[in-house]
Order: structure tokens, then C-alpha cells, then sequence
């Protein structure tokens, strides 16, 4: 009787290159759930603004006091004090049902006014007053043209160039 060859038991190269990719898709799932637990564990929480309305930031009671908070709504009218333009302005922010009165003392952007969206970027204060550290406008990106037959003289037309004077809301 004649006895057949047995194979070698050495791995062919496909098989060694399916292994290669089994262990780097296992080491690239390991490494990623370790990145995973270390941004979970280290108090990502810690880093988070939260946005907030008036009305949610009376709800939040105590949770709202040292917290850093964007607060966002309208500029309340007849509320701003403080001259537009230099440091040390106060207004209220509203929104459908809350007021939180604002102190900034940061310069506000220069289209700043009542009636604007406004988000406020601070804490809230025992006092009972938002503590501004940062102050958004929020406006439309939207071109507005003169109306036809609106003659503009140059000097009218350099003015508005120079300053916001004399745009209507």
C-alpha cells in the first residue's frame, strides 16, 4: 500500500491575511471602547454650555446657579440701560412667558438694540441677575434693497457705509 502525502500544516497566505485583519478590527474596537470610557469617566459633562430660555432657566431652580449658560431670547423693549456702544449695559431678556434681567459689562455688537434676539453667555447669580460674560446678536443674513424710487445722495450713501445710522428694522 502506498501511503498519500499529508499536507503541510503551515497557514496559507490568505488565511494569515484574514488573522492580520481579524486582530487589527479587534485592537481598532478595544482602543476605540477605551476612548470611549476615558471621555465618559473624565467629565465631559464639566465642558458642556447648555442653552437655555428664561422660562427654562426659572425652571431649573437651583441647577442654575454657577452653571455656565447661554441664555437666549429677545431683548425686552424699553428695558435696556446703559449706554449701546460702552462698557457696563443692563437689559432684560425675554421669551413667551420668563424675564431675566442681564448685567454686561462687555461692550455690546453694534446692532445691539430692542427687540433683537440676543444670546447671553454668563451664570446666574444669587442676586437674581444673569451675569453676562459674552453678548450675541442674532440677526438675519438676508439683503434688504432700498425701496424703488428711493433716491440716495452720496453723502447720504457714505454715512450708511460708516455706521449703521438710519437702517430701519
Amino acid at each position: 500500500m502506498r501511503m498519500m502525502n499529508t499536507m503541510d500544516t503551515k497557514p496559507t497566505a490568505s488565511a494569515q491575511s484574514r488573522r492580520k485583519t481579524r486582530l487589527f478590527m479587534i485592537g481598532a474596537f478595544l482602543v476605540a471602547a477605551a476612548a470611549f470610557v476615558v471621555i465618559s469617566a473624565g467629565g465631559i459633562n464639566k465642558n458642556l454650555v447648555y442653552y437655555w430660555t428664561p422660562t427654562d432657566l426659572h425652571a431649573a431652580g437651583d441647577k442654575a446657579y454657577g452653571a455656565t449658560i447661554r441664555l437666549g431670547g429677545m431683548v425686552a423693549p424699553k428695558s435696556v440701560r446703559g449706554r449701546t456702544g460702552t462698557s457696563g449695559l443692563e437689559f432684560d431678556v425675554k421669551d413667551a412667558t420668563g424675564i431675566v434681567h442681564v448685567k454686561s459689562s462687555g461692550v455690546p455688537p453694534q446692532m445691539f438694540r430692542e427687540n433683537i434676539g440676543v444670546v447671553v453667555e454668563g451664570t446666574m447669580t444669587r442676586s437674581g441677575y444673569f451675569q453676562c460674560n459674552r453678548l450675541m446678536v442674532s440677526h438675519s443674513n438676508e439683503y434688504r434693497a432700498p425701496k424703488s424710487g428711493h433716491k440716495m445722495s452720496k453723502d447720504e450713501l457714505q454715512k450708511l457705509m460708516r455706521t449703521t445710522d438710519g437702517l430701519k428694522d
